[in-house]
This record gives C-alpha cells, sequence and structure tokens, in this order.
C-alpha cells in the first residue's frame, strides 16, 4: 500500500502515525516514511490508541471467521439481510468471500445443485455467487447456507475451480480435511480406536496440542461438539487424566448425545462424525514417533 492510500494521524513531535494491515508505520516531519517508529513517538497517545485500534481489528477479523466457522458447522441459514449488512465490514468480507454456499429450502434443507463462490449481497440483486460453471448468477434466495464440505457431492469439483480462479477462502471449507465411516463398520460400533494408543511424553502435551487447535478439554477427553439436523453429537478423544508431568497414551474416540449417552458410530451425523475424527487425527499426529523412541 502507498503513503497516498493510508491514512495518517498526527502525533507528537511532528511524526505522523498510520496502520498498514497490522503494522505499525510512521513519517517524519518532512513525509519520509521511517524503518521504524520511534520509541517515545509508539509509547505517545496517538501511538497508544493506534496499538490498541489494531488489537481490537484483529481480535475482529478472528471473530468474524469464527461465526463463519460456526456457521458452517451447524450448516446454519444465514439470512441474506445479514449477509448485505456484513459485507460492508472488510473484516467479514474476507472471512465470507469464496466461502461455497447454498440456498436454503423453507423446510430447511439444502439447495446443492444451486451454489457457488459467495461474491457479495445486494438487496435488489440477491446473493452474487460464482459457480461451477464459472458463471456469475444473482441467487434469489432470503437465506443461505455455509454447507460443511462433507455435505458437497461436488467436493472435488469446487477445489479444482477453487484453484484455477486462484480463490482464496478466509475460512477452511473447500481444503478442510474430511472423514466417512469405514465401510467394515461394526453395526453396532459405539467407538473408533483407530487413533487410540498415541504416547506423549507428557499429559500437558497433548492437553496443549488439543487446546491450541480449538478443543476444549474435560474430563480426560477433548472435546468437538457439533449441532447437526437439530441434534447435539459431541466427539469425545480420550487423551488421559492425571499430573500435567505424567506420560499418557490416547484411547478410544466415540459420540454423545445431549443427554450424555453414547451413541452408535452409524447414527451419528456426517458432519460430526468428519470433525470428531478430524479432531482426534490432528491431536494423535503429535504423538511420539518411532523415531523420537530410538533417539531415547
Amino acid at each position: 500500500m502507498s503513503d497516498d492510500e493510508l491514512r495518517w494521524v498526527e502525533a507528537e513531535g511532528g511524526y505522523a502515525l498510520a496502520l498498514e494491515g497490522d503494522t505499525l508505520v510512521c513519517r517524519n516531519k518532512t513525509g519520509k516514511r521511517l524503518a521504524s517508529v520511534p520509541s517515545k513517538v509508539k509509547k505517545g497517545e496517538v501511538g497508544r490508541q493506534l496499538s490498541e485500534l489494531r488489537a481490537w481489528l484483529s481480535e475482529h477479523r478472528q471473530r468474524c471467521a469464527g461465526q463463519v466457522e460456526r456457521w458452517m458447522l451447524r450448516s446454519l441459514p444465514v439470512p441474506r439481510g445479514a449477509l448485505e449488512a456484513t459485507w460492508r465490514d472488510p473484516a467479514w468480507r474476507a472471512a465470507l468471500e469464496n466461502a461455497v454456499v447454498t440456498p436454503a429450502r423453507a423446510d430447511g434443507s439444502l439447495d446443492l445443485d444451486a451454489g457457488g463462490f459467495f461474491k457479495g449481497a445486494d438487496p435488489a440483486k440477491g446473493v452474487g455467487v460464482v459457480t461451477l460453471d464459472g458463471e456469475t448468477e444473482w441467487l434469489d434466495t432470503a437465506e443461505v447456507v455455509v454447507p460443511h464440505p462433507i455435505l458437497l457431492e461436488e467436493l472435488e469439483d469446487y477445489r479444482e475451480l477453487a484453484a484455477e480462479l486462484s480463490f482464496e477462502q478466509g475460512v477452511s471449507q473447500l481444503f478442510r480435511e474430511t472423514f466417512s465411516p469405514p465401510e467394515d463398520l461394526e453395526p453396532d460400533a459405539r467407538q473408533d480406536r483407530r487413533f487410540a494408543g498415541g504416547e506423549f511424553d507428557e499429559l500437558r502435551f497433548v492437553v496443549g496440542r488439543s487446546r491450541s487447535r480449538g478443543f476444549r478439554v474435560s474430563g480426560g477427553y477433548a472435546l468437538c461438539p457439533v449441532w447437526e439436523q437439530g441434534r447435539l453429537f459431541e466427539g469425545r478423544y480420550w487423551i488421559g487424566m492425571g499430573e500435567g508431568w505424567e506420560s499418557t497414551w490416547t484411547g478410544e474416540l466415540l459420540w454423545v448425545d445431549q443427554d450424555d449417552r453414547a451413541q452408535k458410530v452409524s447414527e451419528v451425523g456426517p458432519v460430526a462424525y468428519s470433525e470428531g475424527v478430524r479432531m482426534a487425527s490432528l491431536i494423535y499426529a503429535g504423538r511420539k514417533t518411532e523415531d523420537a523412541k530410538e533417539e531415547e
């Protein structure tokens, strides 16, 4: 961004400050951009206010992205009016642009044949999308859904078109890892043990890994709750209990309902299943490997 495009604010001592993305920049009284912000200017009133604004904007971007991700995980219908209002905000735009959206029918189901990459919302025209044919269309729909990728039958086609058109998504949707139940799943199976036996030298390591990836930890389990078709399915992956300095091994992955009752894997919704396995795979990937054991 050029200096002329930045919004400069006069600061102490004839200096001027501006935010260039997440970076605080400074120029002197002659208008020359400085390599760094002088300490006395950064600590001044204007510098402090801009630093606080920078922190707020960063948090705002994270909140916007987090909300769009929640819409996706719950397949929540989003009113067109909400999209029209938020589209003007750069943080919301960054989170929403190029997300695959589909119209929501009156009964709450998804019209997957009419979706496309979200490009904006207009009160007169509707919801703008780029379809799989590469055409721009305006959808006359009251609500849209940001579907989880496990629900997209043409997922690979969307991925190819996104790569071809250099579409970047603010929320991991198209290239999010997805998982379906194995074909040899036992009809009454209530656990998935493919990610059991992962060794961690200290419990605090696996707890930290779980939390850093957005999963809450309680009662020895990493948790992944997903509301799907009006029901709660919570994935629970055993990571161990005890003192944080003790070694631990991962165990079963299971799902419970809102009444804490274990569910048959075959009865768990596709989004809840995929997200539960994704959680377990992300945590399990940090286990102690054979190479690390041989080095001891």
